[in-house]
């Protein structure tokens, strides 16, 4: 059972395509009796698969801590040499600072 008849792979994009989760996925998965593994390699071939974005805890795009540096160095027109080091600080400290200068006083 490794290839998929010419069916199938409509179904299988057309109902994809609809709606592009990971529910979807497994719920191909289930119908096909094959692996999401197997049904994702297929819509990657057929060049519909859209990989998942990760989302933090709270539903967020993720940002990193030297991200958040480059925005207080940007916001307060500050050399990058002169704050060398800032992205070794905790995470919610950098939040907060970019926080507090970002609100109007």
């Amino acid at each position: 059972m490794s290839n998929y008849s010419e069916e199938a792979t409509n179904f299988i994009v057309h109902h994809y395509t609809q709606n592009p989760t990971k529910e979807c996925v497994e719920e191909l998965a289930e119908i096909y009796q094959r692996s999401t593994k197997s049904i994702i390699g297929k819509l990657a071939r057929e060049g519909v698969y859209q990989r998942q974005s990760y989302k933090t805890k709270s539903g967020n795009d993720p940002v990193t801590k030297a991200d958040l540096v480059a925005d207080i160095v940007a916001y307060l027109n500050l050399d990058e040499n002169l704050v060398a080091g800032l992205e070794k600080a905790p995470k919610q400290a950098l939040k907060a600072i970019l926080e507090s200068i970002q609100t109007p006083s």
